[in-house]
């Protein structure tokens, strides 16, 4: 390979590496907008069950106002990714027009060289050429002279060639990036159109919700009182536990913390190495509540406390557990739903909403194993695992710990 053609893939190569950090942000944009696109199938897929009954008229809203606030995430999404690719795109077209400069420069100087080489090719003038010579010296300059011409000649050939090659590259990614910004302003009219019909639907209901509204503000009133009671339900349990743990294990009785094995204080190690990568609680699904304190989707004034998430999930789905541990506890609850709690070392994650169980107390599982089926609501038709994570009694955020995506 001769050192002109290896400056031409040097080249080659530098401008494909100017553009990765760019194409990395266009490749996260596009995954982005391919997860939110998902996101708003399992919204269609597993929210909107209600049979559209007068009780289901706020739970209707909020799954209304969730589509379209995703929906709306996802037409910036689009926007910014049609704005890199413009730039993209004005980026090839600048350095096309560059190439091609640098072509028609290249060609007039190679047709320079053949008229030269064209007029001198006669084997008789060469000889006459070299027999010119005043001395020997002369004589062999002027013959690395001719070999070098023919040497250069060659070389601008290959460079043609090689500008040529990148040039035509040059030319159908373009085209490919043309063709990819205009199927998504294609995409972002048909979102935005979708948007404005979804308002329409939302902007009824708010009406239908308002006239109830007192009725539903004491619904929403009432379950988060049976929630907090719930949460400390949950804490007294652990506090149980652990006082259970400390007395047979001869520790203090007072402390605030399990008196763990060997092999616990390794798992609960294992668990903490895992934070931000553990698995989902359900195998599908969508987050329908998250955690910490929040304003109510669709009811102004009303600010709702929720000490972990609420995955909306299929019918008849199962609730997994998170990371491997020991069932603590399996509770009744009220309408004769079912909570589960699994330690990991002095991490305690919680599983409520079931309307059976696959586990025992004290079973040792692993994690993504099946712990117990999730209750679908009779009357909005929904199937809904509500999840929590402490730390002896200490309420965790899951979001931290669970992986970014289902």
């Amino acid at each position: 390979m001769s050192m002109q053609f290896r400056k031409i893939v040097f080249i080659l190569f530098s401008f494909l590496l100017s553009f990765s950090s760019h194409a990395q942000t266009q490749k996260q944009l596009e995954n982005k907008r391919k997860q939110l696109q998902n996101e708003i199938k399992e919204i269609n897929s597993l929210l909107f069950k209600s049979k559209k009954e007068a009780e289901t008229l706020l739970s209707d809203l909020d799954d209304i106002t969730q589509k379209i606030n995703v929906r709306t995430k996802l037409i910036t999404t689009i926007n910014q990714e049609a704005e890199a690719l413009s730039l993209e795109i004005a980026k090839n077209e600048k350095k096309i027009a560059s190439q091609e400069k640098k072509l028609d420069i290249l060609k007039k100087e190679y047709a320079d060289m053949v008229v030269k080489s064209y007029k001198s090719k006669n084997k008789q003038s060469r000889l006459l050429f070299l027999l010119s010579s005043e001395n020997f010296l002369q004589a062999y300059k002027r013959l690395q002279y001719i070999k070098q011409y023919a040497t250069y000649r060659k070389q601008q050939g290959e460079e043609i060639k090689g500008t040529t090659v990148h040039l035509r590259a040059l030319t159908d990614s373009l085209q490919t990036r043309e063709d990819e910004k205009q199927l998504l302003i294609a995409l972002h009219l048909k979102e935005k159109e979708s948007v404005s019909r979804e308002k329409i639907s939302q902007e009824k209901l708010v009406t239908q919700v308002k006239a109830k509204e007192q009725k539903y503000i004491t619904q929403i009133k009432r379950k988060q009182r049976e929630e907090r009671k719930l949460d400390k339900k949950i804490e007294r349990l652990i506090r149980e536990a652990i006082a259970n743990s400390n007395k047979k294990k001869g520790g203090n009785k007072k402390s605030s913390s399990f008196k763990l094995t060997p092999e616990s204080k390794k798992l609960e190690t294992s668990f903490i190495a895992n934070k931000g990568k553990l698995p989902w609680p359900t195998k599908k699904g969508t987050v329908i509540r998250k955690y910490g304190k929040q304003k109510h989707p669709t009811l102004e004034g009303i600010t709702i406390q929720s000490n972990g998430v609420h995955v909306a999930t299929e019918k008849r789905a199962k609730a997994r557990v998170i990371f491997n541990g020991k069932v603590l506890s399996i509770q009744l609850l009220p309408g004769r739903k079912k909570m589960v709690l699994v330690q990991h070392g002095n991490y305690i994650s919680v599983y409520k909403n079931l309307d059976n169980v696959l586990v025992k107390k004290g079973e040792n599982i692993s994690t993504k194993q099946d712990i117990g089926t999730i209750h679908t609501d009779a009357v909005t038709g929904k199937t809904i695992l509500a999840f929590s994570l402490f730390k002896e009694t200490k309420i965790q955020n899951p979001e931290l710990w669970i992986g970014k995506s289902l």
